[in-house]
């Protein structure tokens, strides 16, 4: 079994940008979602991937998650087949001081504005080190779940984030 555990994050700033050792161009669309489960495509630079992923937990830090690598033009093919809503995103890669790495995605389009960082974690009580781009913990919150922002994009939020 895969266990997916992680925790999101709102950012702070864009001083993430400065010490990322790597960042790429993710494209990714939705075979079917719904009740917190999906099915989803993702290219990301010259690789893709399709992921399945079950319903979170009561509180949203883990759920079962099985993701493998497809050929390229493959992917291109299924996202004809994807929902309406596509998410295009630019994700930074930031190791921390403690060795964690916060992936930290910069949305683009209807969600442009919106930018989170997420740290995967071996347990769910496992402590980490916070960057100082860090900000507001969302874990849980539905609403920054990609999965609802290509139905309910960040355009529409009013530009809140209360």
């Amino acid at each position: 079994m895969a266990l997916e555990i992680e925790r999101k994050f709102l950012v702070k700033g864009d001083a993430y940008k400065a010490i990322a050792f790597n960042h790429t161009e993710i494209v990714q669309g939705y075979i079917v979602s719904g009740g917190g489960r999906s099915v989803r495509v993702r290219i990301r630079g010259q690789k893709a991937y399709l992921t399945i992923k079950g319903a979170s937990n009561a509180d949203g830090l883990s759920r079962y998650e099985f993701e493998t690598e497809i050929p390229l033009d493959e992917a291109h093919e299924m996202m004809k087949l994807c929902e309406p809503g596509v998410i295009r995103k630019t994700r930074w890669l930031v190791k921390a001081s403690d060795g964690h790495v916060f992936e930290v995605d910069e949305f683009k389009d209807d969600n442009e504005g919106l930018v989170m960082a997420e740290v995967e974690l071996k347990s769910e009580d496992e402590g980490f080190e916070k960057p100082d781009f860090i900000g507001r913990e969302v874990t849980g919150d539905r609403r920054f779940y990609n999965s609802h922002m290509r139905r309910y994009p960040f355009k529409l939020w009013g530009h809140t984030l209360e």
